[in-house]
């Protein structure tokens, strides 16, 4: 499971996860990659079981890169306790994804092969996911500032 080595503070504020994406919205290392379309929270479980998912598909042929990693720790109070006392202690950790935010990348193998593979993995996320390759975003970037 993905997890800091160390943090300068255990337990964090939710946060706002308002606006879309301004970095991490370009693909830099492979063809294809999955793009989140909502916001949501992405626990290290989740990253992991879309890891596996693509791996397997490609038969450990090409190569993969994980763009997000889950550095936001998740408290949570046992269940039927009174309110008060204090903060719940440390669940899961999870990573943060706004709207354009390129998850995963896949490289090295034909397109229909990726394709697949980075639809396996969206299956596995809690987010609605859209698959692009390199020159969908170069092109869309290009056509926006004409």
């Amino acid at each position: 499971m993905l997890m800091p080595k160390r943090v300068k503070r255990r337990k964090q504020f939710r946060g706002s996860m308002a606006g879309k994406a301004m970095r991490g919205n370009t693909i830099t290392n492979g063809e294809y990659g999955i793009i989140a379309v909502e916001p949501a929270w992405i626990k290290s479980n989740q990253i992991e079981a879309a890891r596996i998912a693509m791996t397997r598909y490609i038969k450990r042929g090409g190569q993969v890169w994980i763009k997000i990693f889950p550095d936001k720790p998740v408290t949570t109070k046992p269940a039927e306790t009174r309110m008060g006392s204090g903060k719940g202690s440390l669940e899961y950790w999870v990573a943060v994804v706004k709207p354009g935010r390129v998850m995963f990348e896949i490289a090295g193998v034909t397109e229909e092969i990726a394709k697949e593979a980075l639809r396996l993995a969206s299956h596995k996320l809690p987010v609605k996911c859209k698959i692009v390759s390199r020159q969908d975003l170069e092109g869309g970037a290009g056509s926006e500032n004409k």
